[in-house]
């Protein structure tokens, strides 16, 4: 059984006569998530990818394997919601509502795209959205800090959380920084001390693409 252990990266050119002869790979959006997977080439052939944790294939890329040969990664289509909206206000305010609930979205010209999932198909028409079920490939957004893929749920979300901490500080730290200074000199001996404790209970799939069907998370406040 072959191994495929390398994704060519887009810097790299190859010529358009050998990606067409490539054998070919589909898959998922899940499956595509998955650095460790057993999988059937389009041709029958059964082999192994063994990529870097975090990787996310899209449609179009090329994979090594071990032996030199280059495979072709095909998007599956899948059951999806497609959501347009007669204005860009109705379309923006269904992306925010879905990004509230960690909900992995593509994001289009005039187009959301997401998994089926009947409540959300409520929640989008309510806010007057048109919503169809359909077979397309999907492929929704990376992080937004870094170039890999990042949920709330795997390790690497902890990068990019540390560095929006940073980038929010670089702009508000400092001002906040003097305004607490100065509630404390204003209130002399009375100080306020706020504890705030923070159980997140999250009911979620704690999958490698962090999809969350919980629609909702639990915060309790002591």
């Amino acid at each position: 059984m072959r191994t495929i252990d390398k994704l060519l990266g887009a810097h790299i050119k190859l010529a358009p006569v050998l990606i067409k002869r490539a054998p070919t790979l589909t898959l998922a959006f899940d499956a595509r998530c998955k650095s460790r997977l057993a999988a059937t080439l389009d041709g029958g052939e059964e082999v192994a990818l063994v990529l870097p944790r975090g990787t996310v294939l899209r449609n179009g890329d090329v994979l090594v394997a071990d032996d030199g040969g280059l495979v072709r990664v095909i998007a599956a289509a899948e059951s999806v919601l497609y959501v347009r909206a007669p204005d860009v206000l109705t379309l923006t305010r269904a992306a925010y509502h879905l990004g509230n609930r960690h909900t992995p979205v593509e994001v289009g010209a005039d187009y959301l795209k997401l998994e089926y999932d009947p409540v959300l198909a409520d929640m989008l028409k309510r806010l007057g959205a048109s919503v169809d079920q359909v077979e397309m490939p999907f492929q929704p957004e990376t992080g937004a800090y870094g170039g890999g893929h990042r949920h709330g749920h795997d390790e690497t979300f902890a990068e990019d959380y540390a560095l929006a901490q940073q980038v929010y500080g670089e702009h508000h730290g400092h001002a906040h920084s003097h305004d607490h200074e100065h509630h404390d000199h204003a209130h002399g001996a009375h100080s306020h001390d706020h504890a705030h404790d923070h159980d997140h209970d999250h009911d979620h799939d704690h999958s490698e693409c962090g999809h969350d069907h919980g629609h909702g998370h639990h915060h309790a406040h002591r």
